[in-house]
Parts: C-alpha cells; sequence; structure tokens
C-alpha cells in the first residue's frame, strides 16, 4: 500500500493525521474542499467538492487506499447532510471502484449507535441506532462500505470513532477516547492486513469504562496505547462543572441525543 489518499486533510482530525500518516505512506495525497491553511510543498493536494462524482474521481486516480475522513463532521441541516456525507459518500465509493482502489478506510462514527444506554455493552454486529441526522449519514456509509466490498470486491474498514484528541476532557470521553497514534494504528490495519475483507471496529483507546466491545480489532490485532483512565481525575473534575443533561447523560451519543429530542423517553428507556 503505496498512494495513499486522505480526505477531509483540511479537518481537525485529518490535520494531525496528515502528519502522522506521511512517514508511514510517503506517496500520501491530500484532498479536501479547501486548501489546508499550512499545506507544505511535499504533501500533494486535490481539492474536491464530495458532492461532484468527477471531481473526486480525479482525487481518486492513482491511489491503492482512501483514508476517508471528508464530509460534514457534526449535526447540521439535512440538506448540507444529504450532500456531504450521503451523495458526497456513495461519490467516493463509487470513484474508488472507478479507479481500482483496493481499500477503503471510512471513518464512521459512534453516532451511528448513540441511543444505546450508557449502560449497555454493545459490539459491531448489533443494530444501528443514529442519534442524528449525522449519524444515520454514517450508518449509511456503512451500508455502503458493505455493498461495495461483496458486489465489487473491494476491501473495507469502517472506523466508529468515539472522540478524537490527546486526553479524555469529561466523563463520556473516559469511555469514548480515542488517542491519534491509536488511530494511526487501526488505519495501518485496515490498510495492510491480508484477511481483512469488510470489518467494523469502534476507534477507542485502552477505555477501563468503554461501553464497547471492541474484539474485532483485537482480533486483526490492535494493541492501542492509550489509557484513558490516566486521565480520570481531570476529567471527572471537568464533568462536575457541566449541567445535568438527563437525556444526553442516559445514551452513549451524549448531547447528539438530547439535542432536537423530542421522543418518549419511557420508551428509549425501557
Amino acid at each position: 500500500m503505496k498512494r495513499v489518499l486522505l480526505t477531509g486533510a483540511s479537518g481537525d482530525i485529518g490535520g494531525r493525521l496528515r502528519k502522522l500518516l506521511k512517514p508511514v505512506y510517503p506517496e500520501l495525497r491530500l484532498s479536501d474542499i479547501k486548501v489546508p491553511p499550512d499545506l507544505q510543498p511535499d504533501e500533494p493536494f486535490v481539492a474536491a467538492d464530495l458532492a461532484n462524482l468527477a471531481e473526486v474521481e480525479k482525487a481518486v486516480a492513482g491511489m491503492d487506499g482512501i483514508v476517508h475522513l471528508g464530509g460534514f463532521s457534526v449535526e447540521g441541516p439535512w440538506e448540507t447532510i444529504l450532500q456531504s456525507n450521503i451523495i458526497g459518500c456513495r461519490n467516493l465509493f463509487e470513484a474508488a471502484r472507478r479507479q481500482g482502489v483496493k481499500r477503503v478506510i471510512f471513518a464512521s462514527s459512534n453516532h451511528a449507535v448513540g441511543f444505546y444506554p450508557r449502560t449497555h455493552r454493545i459490539g459491531t454486529e448489533t443494530h444501528v441506532r443514529p442519534d442524528s441526522r449525522y449519524g444515520v449519514s454514517k450508518a449509511f456509509g456503512e451500508a455502503m462500505g458493505s455493498f461495495y466490498a461483496d458486489k465489487h470486491g473491494l476491501r473495507v474498514l469502517c472506523l466508529r470513532i468515539g472522540n478524537f484528541g490527546d486526553k479524555p476532557i469529561d466523563k463520556r470521553r473516559l469511555s469514548i477516547w480515542l488517542k491519534p497514534d491509536d488511530l494511526v494504528q487501526l488505519i495501518r490495519i485496515g490498510l495492510e492486513h491480508p484477511d481483512l475483507r469488510y470489518e467494523i471496529f469502534y476507534g477507542a483507546s485502552l477505555n477501563e469504562r468503554a461501553w464497547w466491545d471492541n474484539s474485532r480489532a483485537y482480533a486483526y490485532g490492535y494493541r492501542p496505547t492509550g489509557r484513558a483512565e490516566d486521565f480520570s481525575a481531570a476529567a471527572l473534575a471537568a464533568q462536575a462543572e457541566l449541567p445535568a443533561d438527563a437525556v444526553g447523560d442516559f445514551f452513549q451519543g451524549g448531547t447528539f441525543c438530547s439535542a432536537e429530542f423530542s421522543g418518549d423517553t419511557d420508551a428509549l428507556w425501557d
């Protein structure tokens, strides 16, 4: 795996990853709808609007693998999510097929399963319970990855990313934290492991309070180095300063669950 495309290279995670992936994949190409403000001379960049298939094909051409972080990264209006995360996701997989790409890492999200209670420990085989329009788009992306793997032989890894950062900053993040180096390890498994066909992993480090069974990732050799509990004192102190949220504090998706919530809590909590 030599030639790798990183979409969403101007975003927060993409900005960190492009520096971490460059030593591993020297022929790393970057893409986004806008140019990163700190783009370096040795970083090839192709601008592309994910909603434009021709532009996506141009970005994908000649690549062996894709790390797809592109799209709208938070909750948003339906039209925005539709264009960036649904049409854009379809275009990415279709461009990969047309251009003969071998592997795709799809950046899914914990919000594809955000409406599971925090009292439940879930694996990757459970059905999706998205907590937002954004979460719906990530569930769609997982389905598209499965379709292109089965129908066209593309090798696909979907990563349900928790919270990417240098440390967990509140109680919820103690359960879902993902250290940047651990994300690189997961990406390398997806791009390089000879046995991988289609899988879903949770993008999480070694979190003792985890709600997720990440045994599929461990079966492929994942060994996270980040330990959330090392930051528990500061995270819990920060949590004590936050307002209570009856819905968000109950479900794994947090405030994505409580935003715009107008449902029956008794039915969900039963």
